[in-house]
């Protein structure tokens, strides 16, 4: 039997990452593992709520998004059908593209970082990743891609904000580094590169 666990693979807005998890599942698949791929916000009832507001079709305050992403993700672990829980239950590799970090990144570049950790707390306590891969990429860089690769751009979406998430981010690893895995990769490399970089944690992992 297959060894099974949970990544979540995290970075900014342009850093690869979406890309990398399916590089990744396709591999995994490839070896035999049984793998269930999910993101945040997810497509469920709440995440869908979330990415309107993102997508600047409806409006809410930083403090109301902070907080419908912290029930969204108790969705994504607890829910009876499609929860990460049931997935790894059910002898899954679980891969999601976001996780938490997400969260105190992008929520504690408009409020106080803490709140959004503490608020997250059940999510954590509930279910760790095995370990959590940082697709880590210059701000610059990943301001190039979104604009050559998207039709529409999101309220997160500009380069002070990326830059503000690109030091929350590593602000968040500093305080939880001793209670999380967290590995960095160098993602202004060649796709391939990151993949191989990827690669090489996970298989450690497995």
């Amino acid at each position: 039997m297959k060894k099974n666990i949970f990544i979540a693979i995290e970075g900014i807005d342009g850093s690869g990452k979406s890309t990398q998890a399916k590089n990744i599942a396709k591999r995994l698949e490839a070896e035999g593992h049984k793998v269930y791929l999910t993101f945040e916000p997810t497509d469920m009832r709440i995440g869908k709520m979330i990415r309107s507001i993102l997508g600047g079709q409806e409006k809410a305050d930083e403090k109301v998004i902070a907080a419908l992403f912290v029930a969204d993700r108790l969705d994504h672990i607890l829910h009876e059908t499609n929860g990460i829980l049931k997935k790894l239950a059910e002898g899954y590799t679980v891969i999601t593209d976001r996780y938490y970090f997400s969260s105190y990144a992008y929520h504690g570049a408009h409020m106080d970082m803490d709140w959004v950790i503490q608020s997250n707390k059940m999510a954590a306590d509930i279910l760790k990743p095995t370990v959590n891969i940082f697709v880590d990429v210059s701000p610059e860089v990943a301001m190039k891609r979104i604009n050559a690769n998207r039709e529409t751009v999101e309220i997160y979406e500009t380069l002070d904000n990326l830059k503000a998430v690109q030091s929350q981010y590593l602000q968040a690893f500093k305080k939880l580094q001793h209670e999380e895995n967290i590995v960095k990769v160098n993602g202004d490399e060649t796709p391939e590169n990151v993949t191989e970089a990827l690669w090489n944690i996970i298989q450690q992992e497995l």
